[in-house]
């Protein structure tokens, strides 16, 4: 039998040796660290060690403990901003007809001569008035179209005056509580309508070749009124003179109208924009100035376009007692009118009776050869024809664009309304306009078509055919919006702002649209109360940074009709700034999505200005008073 190892039996003893120590180690340890934690939680409960075991869950009531959130830093909170708090109180009654650009205490600090005293004078931003201009007491929504071509009421332009200095001429009366427009003029007692019978005999307006006209010193614009029974639309302008109001019973009647004057500065149109122009005793001194004011005539006519005038001096003959003027005088003018024309390469048609009518050439290419007969006026050099916000008249001629033949039209043919609306305008297809295609054109087209049928679901007197009558679209690029609703009884005068990077306003001519030029920091050459509706597609966007907001739309509150309607499309960051403002402006306005979807940010912001009037006269108060 074997024996046992001596040596086995120690490395067992050893090894439990050492297991004890490790063992008595940690325990030494751990009662350490206990003890440590009771000492510095001192202040927390103790269990204690007697208690009972039990298999239950321990439950214990929570503890609360108050957490501070203060912060503890030394230095001083930077003061809150104020928020900005608008109010737009009503303007004193006294400026119920208020334009602000053609003033009349502040003309007076201007030169008489050449009617410059006349043009647009704008106040300096010092001058600005913040408050809203209140209708007069009594105004009523002017009558709808065609009623509104007879009829306006008297308590929406409270001036008789017309009816006694032009009672004899058929102009205006005055019956109980309104206008009665008859339809004649100084030369057409008549009527306009026997009138453009007249023109219409001489010249054909019935063909669809004459849409876009011009009468300068309108009066209350029957000649106007009355073309568009025959599809022609017609700008008219006089200036805020002694004729008090002329502009503004041509508005209240539904007619296109600004306030304007023939004196230094260009009108505000572009080159080759109308189909005629028309002058009825306008008093316009057409062959003084070296027949500046006919040049002026010249570059807004198309290619092929007719100047008509009537009253002195054609017909002086006949008329020259009447007139109170020396055959002399009256004979001298119009040698002057036809030695301007002449020179401007115009042809006289026909004069019949109390007409004249004179028509441009299609093209230059004879015109620049007979300079060497007619020494001026000479063509303008190295300018833009185009051009005409505050850009002064030139005694030159705006060339028309070249043409290969004689027989061919500068610039392009026109064709004729109404398929001219639609087809692709002449300074598109040349490639004129830097980055605008056919395909743009008529993509934008269809465009608008949608947009408008989708702004009829959220307006609901949008939608409404006959509510409104007069439109303003304050950024109209290529006119979309107006050719959309070309149906309706509207007419829409679209805006080219100064500031937009390509000059449209030549295209929305050639479409058979009008419109004008306008720097919306600035008021514009219209009354009061003058649009049932107003347009602003990302106006506020194109002025960041131009100009104050609020003066925008204080501006866009002075042109609006009481209760008339307005559809801005922007970025949302701008119809939330506009929304604050308008709601002291005491409007009703909502945001509402894109038509393509909540997703965009270009939302739509619709907005109806509130009815309100001027106080009574009998009140001694100012203000307004909500009726």
């Amino acid at each position: 039998m074997a024996c046992p190892n001596p040596l086995h039996y120690l490395l067992v003893f050893n090894g439990k040796r050492a297991n004890l120590y490790y063992l008595t180690f940690v325990a030494i340890l751990c009662s350490f660290f206990y003890l440590i934690g009771i000492w510095s939680n001192t202040s927390s409960p103790v269990i204690s060690s007697a208690a009972p075991c039990s298999l239950q869950p321990l439950i214990t009531t929570p503890i609360p403990i108050k957490l501070d959130f203060e912060a503890h830093h030394k230095g001083a909170d930077p003061p809150p901003t104020a928020a900005r708090v608008h109010h737009f109180p009503p303007c004193n009654t006294q400026f119920s007809e208020y334009t602000p650009c053609e003033d009349a205490t502040r003309s007076l600090r201007f030169n008489r001569s050449m009617l410059i005293y006349r043009e647009r004078h704008c106040p300096e931003p010092q001058e600005l008035l913040k408050c809203r201009v209140p209708a007069p007491y009594g105004y009523t929504a002017p009558f709808r179209w065609p009623a509104s071509r007879e009829s306006v009421w008297y308590a929406n332009v409270p001036h008789k005056w017309l009816t006694v200095e032009k009672k004899n001429q058929n102009w205006v009366r005055f019956e109980r509580d309104r206008f009665r427009f008859p339809g004649g003029g100084t030369m057409f007692p008549n009527g306009a309508d026997a009138y453009i019978d007249d023109i219409d005999r001489l010249i054909n307006l019935s063909d669809g070749s004459i849409r876009t006209a011009i009468d300068t010193g309108c009066g209350v614009a029957s000649w106007g009124a009355y073309l568009l029974s025959r599809n022609i639309v017609t700008m008219s302008f006089a200036p805020r003179d002694t004729h008090e109001a002329q502009v503004q019973f041509a508005l209240e009647r539904g007619v296109p109208a600004l306030i304007g004057v023939l004196a230094s500065i260009r009108l505000p149109y572009p080159s080759r924009a109308f189909d005629m122009a028309h002058c009825s005793r306008c008093l316009i001194p057409w062959g003084q100035n070296d027949g500046l004011y006919l040049i002026e005539v010249d570059r807004i006519l198309r290619p092929g376009g007719y100047w008509i005038l009537s009253g002195p001096p054609i017909n002086w003959e006949r008329h020259w007692k009447g007139w109170n003027r020396t055959r002399q005088d009256l004979n001298t003018e119009q040698t002057g009118i036809e030695r301007v024309a002449k020179s401007l390469c115009w042809k006289k048609i026909k004069q019949r009776d109390d007409l004249a009518i004179w028509q441009k050439p299609t093209n230059h290419v004879h015109c620049k050869i007979n300079r060497k007969v007619f020494k001026y006026p000479q063509f303008c050099q190295a300018q833009d024809g185009d051009k005409a916000w505050y850009t002064k008249l030139d005694k030159c001629l705006t060339p028309l664009p070249e043409v290969s033949d004689i027989k061919i039209v500068a610039g392009g043919t026109l064709a004729k309304w109404p398929k001219r609306l639609t087809s692709i305008p002449p300074r598109i297809s040349g490639g004129t306009l830097k980055g605008i295609t056919a395909k743009t054109f008529t993509e934008n087209t269809e465009l608008w078509r949608k947009r408008v049928a989708y702004y009829k679901t959220l307006d609901y007197q949008f939608a409404e055919r006959g509510r409104y009558r007069n439109l303003l679209d304050m950024n109209s690029y290529l006119g979309g919006f107006a050719a959309a609703i070309v149906d309706y009884p509207v007419w829409v005068m679209n805006i080219v702002p100064v500031e937009a990077e390509i000059n449209t306003l030549g295209v929305i001519y050639e479409r058979g649209l009008i419109g004008t030029y306008q720097n919306w920091c600035e008021a514009m050459s219209t009354y009061p109360r003058t649009y049932d509706f107003i347009h602003a597609d990302s106006v506020f966007s194109l002025y960041k940074e131009r100009c104050d907001m609020e003066d925008i739309l204080l501006e866009m509150d002075r042109i609006l009709r009481p209760e008339g309607s307005v559809i801005f499309r922007d970025d949302v960051d701008y119809l939330i700034k506009i929304k604050v403002i308008i709601d002291a402006m005491q409007w009703d306005s909502r945001i509402v999505d894109h038509e393509k979807g909540p997703h965009e940010r270009e939302k739509i912001l619709v907005a109806v200005k509130q009815y309100w009037t001027a106080s009574a006269p009998d009140q001694n108060q100012e203000g307004n008073s909500a009726s």
